[in-house]
């Protein structure tokens, strides 16, 4: 009885390869929204080596409008630009500090959410408002939605 071949082994990716780099330069740039995850970082003294602080400088290109677009969290553009100072890396190794970033960001979601829903609130209330205006005004015809409201011409 023959034992089968062991299964082939699986290439490892090449991180010169563009595709692949685009794709773990943007997983990392974008864990950068994470405070527990800056934190995790700082407390293993990745923000004291030069080569990963010129490393986050050279992400900085993610800010450019080609690359922007592509990300799904943009408070994280803020974290990097943030990242650039050593007073704000050397912070993140105290917990309560990373706590106090995802403490405002919730709050910032939070309020953004409701601001936003009071916007659209406003904006179809008015919308509504308008209607029933044009259809009480004298001499307003009806119309189709999306189209403008055209008095009435009085015939001579």
């Amino acid at each position: 009885m023959m034992n089968p071949p062991p299964p082939a082994p699986q290439p490892q990716p090449n991180l010169q390869d563009d595709t692949v780099r685009f794709q773990v330069e943007l997983e990392f740039v974008q864990c950068l929204a994470n405070p527990n995850y800056l934190n995790f970082l700082a407390q293993r003294d990745y923000f004291k080596h030069d080569e990963f602080v010129n490393y986050l400088k050279y992400l900085l290109y993610w800010k450019e409008a080609d690359y922007v677009h592509y990300l799904r969290y943009p408070q994280c553009l803020h974290i990097l630009e943030l990242l650039q100072k050593k007073k704000f890396r050397d912070e993140l190794v105290n917990t309560p500090c990373a706590k106090f970033i995802e403490d405002q960001m919730l709050l910032h979601w939070q309020y953004y959410s409701r601001k936003r829903f009071r916007i659209q609130q406003l904006s179809m209330d008015n919308v509504r408002q308008r209607q029933e205006q044009s259809k009480t005004a004298p001499g307003a015809t009806s119309t189709a939605p999306g189209t403008p409201l055209i008095p009435a011409v009085p015939k001579p």
